[in-house]
């Protein structure tokens, strides 16, 4: 492919994911759906845009559409996600993103977990309500971090199992009984 025709495409790339993020926002939900499904099946290109728009929204229910597209984009989306929640202190966005992290599951795990380890509290609690989404995939891998060399780490590892209940407690006090 030429490099002009590439310059071509991307501003039509950009006419369609922005096209499809005012789609989020629609009154019909099968409207909604399909956006959401569209930008997911766009990839790479439409994270940035997504955050930005999950940042600027006004209303949950957009958030929600976002970040539902988020999670449709899949690991591409992770890494950029924790970075925003870092520059975007605002509890709806983390809400949302964390949510976001939450349904894309297994590829978030060691990512969103190495992010605890910031000074941010509030941050690292929205990690762990993600963490808590994913459910029992996320039980091994926090398990292993309960010896991590970081005390940050450590801490949120066993306050997140603790949080995850029945989901997250046997695999710490097996990790604990263990150690004894």
């Amino acid at each position: 492919m030429k490099e002009e025709d590439k310059m071509e495409e991307q501003p039509a790339a950009d006419t369609k994911i922005n096209r499809l993020i005012v789609a989020l926002s629609d009154r019909s939900i099968d409207i909604r759906h399909q956006a959401v499904k569209g930008l997911g099946n766009i990839g790479r290109p439409a994270v940035e845009p997504l955050i930005q728009d999950l940042a600027g929204a006004l209303d949950n229910d957009h958030r929600w559409y976002a970040a539902l597209a988020l999670s449709g984009v899949g690991a591409p989306a992770v890494n950029p996600l924790i970075s925003a929640m870092r520059v975007h202190p605002e509890n709806e966005f983390r809400r949302y993103a964390a949510a976001a992290l939450g349904n894309i599951g297994i590829p978030a795990i060691e990512p969103v977990i190495d992010a605890m380890a910031g000074e941010d509290r509030v941050l690292r609690g929205f990690l762990s309500l993600a963490l808590c989404r994913i459910g029992k995939p996320a039980v091994g891998p926090l398990t292993r971090r309960l010896d991590d060399a970081d005390e940050i780490i450590r801490s949120c590892a066993t306050l997140t199992l603790w949080q995850m209940a029945e989901t997250g407690l046997p695999a710490m006090l097996d990790k604990i009984q263990e150690e004894e």
